[in-house]
């Protein structure tokens, strides 16, 4: 079948930019897709790049976009190159909505992102007054001994009840990440009543996949793999390697959902499904996927909106606007 193919691009500004160890992030830009089959039957996708994350750039997408004709087959949407693992998701994700009814993604916990350094200590509780019980704080963003000092008191600030991840974003040494590791395996040790570290998540960069391997047989508290397994070819390395902890998956910048799924029915991983700040049309693909390939009950890290001023949720209108 043959569909026809129309795309537009986006630029969304964060109500305040987000920190993390990779620098300051302002607009988020993408593209929306629109396929039209022979039926006038419409799949909606997107491609939100992360270049410094390991997917195309955004001028990669643009030129892909560009170079496409109007009509286009399943077949040429099955052949995009692993170089352009964001055109892959977005476009099969389009050819899949196209297809398919709308489907009910499953009830999910939200993991709450929180801003970098003190303003952590404030941003959690509107978040928790939204029904938020799981909350990710971005480290390796400020001096070390600042931002232990600042995970005490969140500590000591949350809930009992909540769980809280630490995303280093790759920014720690060695060093660091022993200590950083150390203070949360204190932190378990010293207060039953403490509330749950469940993971420090990328804490070395991607080079040190041993380092990483080696340190989460050496402390109690978890790490989770994130920039490592940016995208399926990274996942499978280091599945084979040996990881058999955390793996955080983007399914934007992953690539081919079709493979995404074989990958995660033939090895059953922990998997925690994670937001690249896509719109509400590549949400609603990723958290499918979620539904789909999740194992276990842990939050999925989607709980972003409050980053942006509110937009648009129908497809139709979102495609309007730009």
């Amino acid at each position: 079948m043959q569909y026809r193919f129309e795309f537009r691009p986006y630029q969304q500004r964060f109500l305040k930019p987000l920190t993390t160890s990779h620098g300051t992030w302002d607009i988020r830009e993408g593209i929306i897709l629109r396929l039209t089959d022979e039926t006038g039957k419409i799949g909606w996708g997107e491609i939100a790049p992360i270049s410094w994350f390991g997917s195309e750039t955004l001028e990669q997408a643009l030129e892909f976009c560009h170079e496409l004709s109007e009509e286009i087959t399943q077949e040429m949407i099955f052949s995009i190159p692993d170089q352009l693992p964001a055109c892959q998701f977005g476009f099969e994700s389009a050819w899949e909505t196209n297809r398919q009814d709308a489907k009910n993604a499953k009830f999910f916990c939200y993991s709450g992102l929180l801003p970098a350094g003190e303003a952590a200590l404030e941003g959690w509780q509107k978040l928790w007054k939204e029904g938020y019980r799981t909350f990710k704080w971005k480290i390796a963003v400020y001096p070390i001994v600042q931002e232990l000092e600042i995970l005490e008191r969140l500590t000591q600030t949350l809930p009992a009840s909540a769980k809280l991840r630490l995303d280093a974003n790759g920014g720690l040494k060695l060093k660091e990440a022993n200590l950083w590791l150390r203070a949360c395996d204190n932190i378990k040790v010293n207060d039953e009543l403490s509330l749950e570290i469940e993971f420090i998540e990328q804490p070395l960069s991607v080079d040190q996949f041993e380092a990483m391997l080696e340190l989460s047989h050496d402390y109690k508290t978890a790490i989770a793999l994130d920039e490592s397994v940016a995208t399926l070819n990274q996942l499978t390395r280091c599945f084979k390697q040996g990881w058999r902890g955390i793996f955080v998956i983007k399914p934007g910048i992953v690539g081919s959902p079709s493979r995404l799924r074989q990958f995660c029915q033939q090895h059953k991983i922990d998997a925690v499904f994670s937001s690249v700040f896509e719109t509400t049309i590549g949400r609603q693909a990723a958290l499918q996927l979620a539904a789909e390939l999740s194992q276990g009950n842990r939050a999925v890290g989607f709980g972003v909106n409050h980053w942006f001023a509110q937009e648009e949720t129908l497809p139709e209108d979102l495609w309007k606007k730009l």
